[in-house]
């Protein structure tokens, strides 16, 4: 039996407590001008789904209650992949509907493919993951092997690559035996834990954004973006200001928002998540996988530092969070237990992302352009996801979204909350 991992269990717990919905779909939209071989991307999609097994893995619940991974073979694991023609002033429509349909984990495979087909040379392709089977580094690995597998199915031919040298099964197991008895004082596990148990203690719960209503006894995870971009300057000053205190742009934008969120009023104790990638070992970055951990920050403002204070302060917990960032969230959550609702996530409900590159995407006889795509939904409160356009690109900025729950709703301020509207 393959266990969960642990950031599989908990989006299991959370698929089972709040029934099916969009919230955990990770959707990758591309649009596609020039002639599309539909049946080149449709076996360029099952090659990929065969080279990663958490592409075609079910979670199945046993008799017993016990949770397994169950890895289908290439030839039971059937993905969805259809083709759908629209009129052009329906696209929106048609990929709003693509990526808010729900998954059952333990039915559906991870992954649905949908053409938007609008002309015979104007298509737009739905990638639609679960979060239980993808993060977002994962759009690396998948990008680069459907483009060798769509150029090579393209040209007749089946692509030809060196097989993974692990698959996420091996990871999961690995987690749960090299981490250790929390018991051990000689595990890994064990110190790791004992540094957050320190850090996190007597967190304020929850974050008191300043809301134009009383937040709800259960969330609706209803969202949406509200995106802006920050100039070259600006980022230029930043990545001056982080280097002349030992830091990094990520740090100065952590302290940045600590000082937003205590003018805003939530007080002096601010904690941020941000997400990880959780893939510390080289062979984990070219796997399909749900590898993300999630660490807190927690600034403390009292005694009104300066922000060069604020930020050393900063540089310190993140380092610090480095050095102990094997402990899956999940687990700090169980271990902590901090006061639990239906109304927000603990330990934090408002995260700041710092996000990669993706690679310029090539396919033959294609201009590929990646689309934004919202599933109007929202994890937290608020998330602020930072993003650096690619090279060459009209303008090199860092583009940024703020998302936000729309129940509960953040007050419109001149200090730049997120936007509130009703749905």
């Amino acid at each position: 039996m393959i266990p969960l991992s642990f950031a599989q269990s908990r989006m299991w717990f959370l698929h089972r407590l709040e029934g099916p919905s969009a919230t955990y779909n990770v959707p990758f939209v591309l649009r596609l001008e020039g002639r599309l071989d539909t049946t080149a991307l449709a076996a360029a999609v099952t090659d990929v789904a065969v080279r990663h097994e958490s592409l075609r893995t079910l979670v199945v619940e046993n008799a017993d209650g016990s949770l397994e991974q169950r890895i289908l073979t290439p030839q039971e694991a059937v993905h969805p992949f259809r083709v759908v023609d629209v009129a052009a002033d329906a696209v929106d429509t048609a990929v709003h509907g693509a990526v808010r349909e729900t998954f059952d984990l333990g039915t559906d495979l991870p992954l649905r493919t949908t053409v938007v087909r609008v002309a015979p040379q104007d298509h737009v392709l739905v990638f639609v993951f679960h979060h239980i089977a993808a993060d977002g580094a994962s759009m690396g690995p998948f990008l680069r092997d459907l483009m060798a597998a769509y150029a090579a199915r393209h040209r007749g031919s089946a692509p030809q690559w060196e097989p993974l040298a692990v698959q996420y099964k091996d990871y999961t197991l690995w987690q749960q035996q090299v981490l250790g008895d929390e018991a051990d004082p000689e595990s890994v596990i064990a110190p790791q834990l004992a540094y957050w148990k320190k850090e996190l203690a007597a967190i304020p719960q929850p974050l008191q954004l300043p809301l134009d209503r009383p937040r709800p006894t259960s969330a609706s995870y209803r969202g949406g973006e509200v995106p802006f971009t920050l100039s070259p300057e600006l980022l230029s000053r930043m990545q001056k200001l982080a280097v002349d205190h030992g830091g990094t742009a990520p740090m100065v934008a952590q302290a940045a928002l600590a000082v937003l969120l205590n003018k805003l009023g939530v007080g002096e104790d601010v904690p941020i998540g941000s997400p990880m990638e959780g893939r510390a070992d080289e062979q984990l970055g070219d796997l399909i996988g749900f590898f993300v951990n999630t660490w807190v920050l927690r600034a403390d403002l009292s005694g009104n530092p300066s922000f060069a204070g604020l930020l050393e302060q900063v540089r310190d917990k993140a380092l610090a969070a480095y050095d102990n960032q094997d402990i899956p969230f999940e687990r700090l959550v169980e271990v902590l237990n901090p006061e639990r609702s239906t109304a927000y996530q603990p330990l934090f409900q408002t995260v700041l992302g710092w996000q990669f590159v993706w690679p310029e995407i090539e396919m033959p006889g294609l201009r590929v352009t990646p689309v934004p795509a919202v599933t109007g939904t929202a994890k937290f409160d608020l998330f602020f996801n930072v993003v650096r356009r690619r090279p060459g690109a009209r303008t090199d900025c860092w583009s940024t979204r703020r998302t936000c729950s729309t129940t509960p709703r953040p007050s419109v301020s001149s200090t730049g909350s997120c936007a509130s509207w009703s749905r």
